[in-house]
């Protein structure tokens, strides 16, 4: 009975999702809608302190799930370090052995890499892309150019037109990937850049770098978050007062595990999108290792969240993504929405989508009113 109930329900959400892209008119052209594919952290091994490249010099990184990022209209990850051939830096010295302080630099030529595999807009808002000083931005800012990839983060704003919409991708951090543009710490001066932003644009995506590391951040906390003593910003406060700005889509990450996911006034929040494909560098054992795609459809009009889809990976050989046929990202992330933002929030199918449960509700009165 059960299985049976799984297949209604999949059903269901299939003609919603169907009912939504149908105009009154047949005459008129259909509604579309902003697809989305975004991932967590992205370190393809780094040449500092230590050479720890992986095999074949990168060629097989994404290529477990590379067909599993296609077809989105933006197609977005953290570069979690700077893209860069030489170069000393001095952000760990005396701090070597502490376990909270890690240097990356990531060869220029791995660009490539994330161009084969679809990625068209990172974010260098976060406490790496100055490992190696203003010199190590630069390299990477003219590298990722090269690749047409475009950067979010402080005042460079990625912008993209899907069919005749405006869509700005902005990225805020707690270290601040300009000094002179305000951090996650500065709400009222992330408000700002927002609002602007969204008296300009049809639909605005904002990146955050924020919150603890580890196991201990997989719940959302009220108020300020810390990490090795320093201050990570008040995330829960941070993405609401964003959504409350104009902003329609929040992706979050820094705690390198993954988060819950939550929508507040229609607009999704995911809160941290875990570890990706972070190659030796960063420790992806237990639920560090636990990772997913994130597909969201907005709608272009609103910018409202219309459903999602998880797609659940595994990383292994030191970080490589896989996919994961027993779905642990999905239960975790079920389990984490759940738990910090109550049942009202969003549904999950076992098949790995998402949405509102209003979504699943009005379909099932649509074709039968009397429910089943």
């Amino acid at each position: 009975m059960t299985r049976i109930r799984h297949c209604i329900s999949l059903l269901l959400l299939i003609a919603a999702i169907a009912l939504l892209t149908v105009t009154a008119d047949p005459g008129i052209q259909q509604k579309r809608y902003l697809s989305v594919a975004a991932v967590g952290d992205i370190m393809m091994g780094t040449t500092f302190p230590a050479g720890k490249l992986p095999p074949y010099d990168g060629r097989h990184l994404f290529r477990n799930v590379k067909e599993r990022l296609k077809g989105a209209d933006i197609i977005f990850a953290n570069l979690e370090g700077p893209l860069l051939d030489e170069g000393t830096s001095v952000k760990c010295v005396g701090q070597e052995t502490s376990g909270t302080c890690y240097t990356f630099r990531m060869p220029t030529r791995y660009v490539g890499r994330l161009a084969e595999a679809g990625f068209n807009v990172v974010s260098t808002a976060n406490n790496h892309i100055f490992d190696f000083g203003v010199e190590g931005e630069r390299s990477t800012l003219t590298t990722l150019q090269s690749a047409l990839i475009q950067p979010a983060g402080g005042k460079r704003i990625a912008r993209f037109r899907v069919v005749g919409k405006s869509v700005a991708v902005a990225g805020f951090s707690f270290s601040p990937s300009d000094t002179s543009s305000p951090s996650v710490l500065d709400i009222p001066g992330a408000r700002r850049v927002v609002k602007e932003l969204k008296e300009e644009n049809d639909i605005v995506i904002v990146s955050f770098h924020a919150g603890p590391e580890g196991i201990d951040a997989l719940h959302v906390a009220e108020g300020s978050e810390f990490f090795a003593g320093e201050r990570r910003g008040e995330t829960r406060r941070f993405a609401h007062e964003m959504v409350d700005a104009g902003a329609d889509f929040l992706i979050g990450h820094g705690p390198h595990v993954l988060r819950g996911f939550e929508v507040y006034k229609s607009k999704l929040i995911a809160y941290s999108l875990g570890n990706f494909m972070t190659y030796a560098g960063i420790n992806t054992q237990g639920l560090r290792g636990t990772s997913l795609i994130l597909h969201a459809t907005l709608d272009l009009e609103t910018g409202n969240f219309v459903w999602g889809r998880v797609v659940s990976l595994k990383l292994r050989n030191r970080g490589i993504p896989f996919e994961d046929g027993e779905h642990r990202a999905l239960r975790l992330v079920k389990g984490l929405s759940l738990d910090d933002f109550g049942p009202k929030n969003l549904q999950f199918d076992d098949s790995g989508a998402f949405y509102l449960p209003s979504l699943f509700q009005n379909t099932r009165a649509y074709f039968s009113p009397s429910g089943y």
